[in-house]
């Protein structure tokens, strides 16, 4: 009898574990359910959310006030540190005083009376000043280079008279008529503000001269030769250094039937370049042309196309943790209650790297092993915790799967203080690429890809240095035609600072009449 009743228990006890495991999928997939629902909606509105990722900024459960509860017991889990709160706490706006550098015009505004009756009636009791800031329109201007000839006195009836006149000055197109000024402003125009070139020719027309964009094309794609061998120098330096982030963003190519489907890359050596590549395909042949022969660190998504690349005597994967945190999110709407905790790992993380941004390596390594390396663990374990129980094809399903798949490059950053927690460095730059194609819809062709790829990876390197792009291009293309191939490195961005400290450099810049002219033109216009 006790015998038939323990079998009666353990069967009631294994239908209740099967009710429970049964009910936790019916709860997934309504929510999933739900979901869809409400994406089709949003569709049939018309309507399309962002693609940033974040937790809900009312989701009290991931604030900073209980993100010690939710990562365990207060005595062994990581505090959040103290900076980082007061990172988080907004500020009132303060209005920033204006630039010093800008030329100031003084106007005086006298009451009406004063003015009648005259200021010896009255005693200046103090002043107010307010500041506003005002433009003036920019202009073009036509320089005329006279070559006077001349022959030495007396000499006019030799056979052989020797004529004396001054030296062609170089221009970056030969034989071309646009000055270095103007090829700056329509590639800055061009690939940093986005503007395509049918704006270009109208905004010309408005300043008064004819450029079709068809001479714009020509100017451009000419340019892009003369900077070819400075870019190429800087891919190589940056395939030197001891880690890189790569991305890739897809992109329209004009077809005469129909567009074909190319792809942007974006190679980031940190604090160093910032460059692009164009390809056709998505594949591994596409990131050899990127990254061919490169041993140091990559920092990728965990897409198939880089695989090759890793192993023995190659390159090292380094995962990031922002895409496994899109993961996560998306998990997080169909299954808050499990998903929460391990949500609040990977935001602590986060929270921890902010306050590393400029911490010295030692200082990044002991406080990533103090730190962060907990949360790692207790990001892990809380996978294994839910992965018996998540259904296949769900969005926590899929989370997992990625984060376990991904689990050694996820861990690679606790061992080397050089790297980044996440890929954002990388994505960041292409977003140059992701508005410029909102404006441009498509590319010309592959050539005129790669001409974008090599001004886009300049502009990009500038503003990672904080150079002003149009006169960073404008002495470039003063100093190009002439500079030593073996030297163009010190061109870059990266040595710009130090380039133009070397006399040779500041002799060869002042006696660029094109560029003197220019100058002298802004001071008129700021006078």
């Amino acid at each position: 009898m006790e015998a038939q009743l323990a079998v009666a228990l353990a069967r009631i006890a294994e239908l209740e574990a099967r009710l429970a495991a049964v009910e936790r999928e019916r709860d997934e997939y309504r929510q999933l359910y739900l979901l869809a629902r409400e994406e089709i909606a949003q569709l049939k509105r018309g309507l399309i959310g962002q693609k940033a990722h974040r937790p809900a900024e009312n989701d009290a459960q991931l604030s900073l006030a209980v993100l010690g509860l939710l990562l365990g017991d207060q005595a062994t889990a990581p505090a959040v540190a103290p900076e980082v709160v007061a990172a988080h706490t907004r500020q009132k706006p303060v209005r920033k005083p204006l630039p010093e550098h800008l030329p100031r015009v003084r106007v005086e505004i006298v009451p009406p009376e004063v003015e009648r009756a005259g200021r010896d009636a009255f005693e200046l009791i103090g002043t107010e000043t307010r500041e506003v800031l005002e433009r003036r329109p920019a202009s073009l201007v036509v320089v005329e280079v006279v070559k006077p000839k001349f022959v030495r006195k007396g000499t006019a009836t030799a056979l052989r008279t020797e004529v004396l006149a001054a030296e062609t000055p170089e221009l970056p197109i030969p034989r071309g008529t646009a000055g270095p000024g103007l090829l700056a402003d329509s590639i800055v125009k061009r690939w940093q503000d986005h503007l395509p070139l049918h704006r270009q020719e109208s905004i010309y027309r408005r300043d008064g001269i004819e450029l079709n964009r068809s001479t714009l094309c020509t100017w451009h794609a000419e340019l892009g030769e003369l900077a070819r061998p400075l870019v190429e120098a800087m891919h190589r330096d940056a395939l030197a250094q001891p880690y890189v982030c790569v991305d890739a963003t897809g992109v329209l190519v004009q077809h005469p039937r129909r567009c074909e489907r190319g792809h942007f890359w974006v190679l980031v050596a940190p604090r160093q370049h910032v460059l692009f590549e164009f390809s056709l395909r998505h594949d591994g042949a596409a990131v050899d042309q990127v990254l061919g022969g490169y041993t140091g660190t990559v920092v990728a998504d965990a897409h198939t196309v880089y695989d090759h690349l890793y192993g023995p005597g190659k390159a090292t994967e380094a995962g990031c943790w922002s895409h496994l945190r899109q993961y996560v999110l998306e998990a997080l709407a169909v299954d808050p209650e499990s998903v929460r905790e391990g949500l609040a790992a990977i935001q602590a993380l986060f929270l921890i790297e902010r306050t590393l941004e400029r911490a010295p390596p030692l200082e990044r390594s002991r406080v990533r092993a103090e730190r962060s390396k907990p949360l790692v663990g207790k990001f892990f374990t809380w996978c294994d915790a839910h992965r018996e129980h998540a259904l296949e094809g769900s969005p926590l399903h899929d989370a997992i799967r990625y984060a376990t798949n991904q689990q050694a490059a996820l861990g690679r950053f606790l061992t080397d203080a050089r790297l980044p927690i996440h890929n954002n460095l990388s994505e960041l730059h292409l977003r140059r690429q992701a508005v410029g194609r909102k404006n441009w819809i498509f590319v010309g062709s592959e050539d005129g890809a790669r001409v974008n790829t090599i001004f886009v990876s300049l502009l990009a390197s500038c503003a990672m240095h904080r150079i002003e792009p149009w006169a960073y291009l404008r002495d470039l293309f003063c100093l190009l035609p002439g500079w030593p191939i073996t030297r163009v490195l010190e061109l870059a961005p990266v040595n710009w600072s130090a380039t133009l400290q070397q006399p040779t450099v500041q002799a060869t810049l002042a006696a660029n009449i094109f560029r003197t002219v220019t100058l002298l033109d802004h001071q008129r216009a700021v006078a």
